[in-house]
């Protein structure tokens, strides 16, 4: 299967390629994402596959979170949120739970440091330099709404843990090749993969730029990756 509005064979510098989104249920906090990969993807996995992982799933088997019920917001966070730019492509600082794990994980210089450059930076048509400066783990912080999942509104997901460890892991137990991916339907960047795969980052990049696994309520964070003779 593919996702709506997505296309199941895509062309890029290494050719063609197929793209297959493998539904789940919805993966809870704690999960064992090698019974997952085993469950899902073995039954239809290739020799020759990728696999393309969201990096949420691995998070949450991680158990990568941080609960509203733990925070609490200070002033600071009120008043940056209030100026912090909306995008479509998932939540962003101007949530006041966002900016207020970014100043907890940064702290407050560096985040009142990130939000001045960013102001200025607006003033010259430069965007993203609050999370160039915030960094990797601010960006791809996701959760705390609940506009498609109830759940997803109590808590924050952070990025997985040494996610090259994880494709290692799961190629060892499984043979699976696989890549960890942080992906919305605007950017995407490649986490982590496993060591065979000779592929560049840009390279398996451009195999999902289209963001195939969706993002929304598709329940499809497995994308198996098959290349196609040219």
């Amino acid at each position: 299967m593919i996702n709506e509005g997505k296309e199941a064979i895509i062309k890029t510098r290494r050719g063609l390629f197929e793209r297959i989104a493998i539904k789940t249920h919805f993966v809870q906090i704690g999960s064992d994402y090698i019974e997952l990969v085993k469950q899902y993807v073995l039954p239809h996995y290739e020799s020759g596959d990728i696999l393309s992982i969201g990096e949420k799933i691995i998070s949450l088997c991680q158990r990568r979170v941080v609960y509203k019920k733990d925070m609490r917001i200070s002033r600071l966070a009120s008043f940056l949120s209030r100026f912090a730019s909306h995008s479509d492509a998932g939540i962003g600082v101007d949530s006041v739970w966002k900016m207020q794990f970014a100043i907890d994980y940064c702290g407050r210089l560096k985040i009142l440091f990130a939000a001045v450059c960013a102001g200025v930076g607006k003033l010259f048509g430069k965007k993203g330099i609050f999370y160039d400066i915030a960094g990797i783990e601010v960006r791809g912080l996701d959760g705390f709404y609940d506009r498609v999942f109830a759940e997803y509104g109590q808590y924050g997901i952070m990025l997985p843990e040494n996610p090259n460890a994880v494709c290692y892991e799961i190629f060892t137990a499984l043979g699976v090749r696989c890549m960890i991916v942080d992906a919305n339907d605007y950017t995407v960047d490649i986490l982590g993969k496993s060591p065979c795969l000779d592929y560049t980052d840009t390279e398996l990049a451009e195999i999902i730029a289209d963001n195939p696994a969706g993002q929304s309520d598709q329940l499809t964070p497995f994308i198996i990756i098959r290349k196609q003779t040219d």
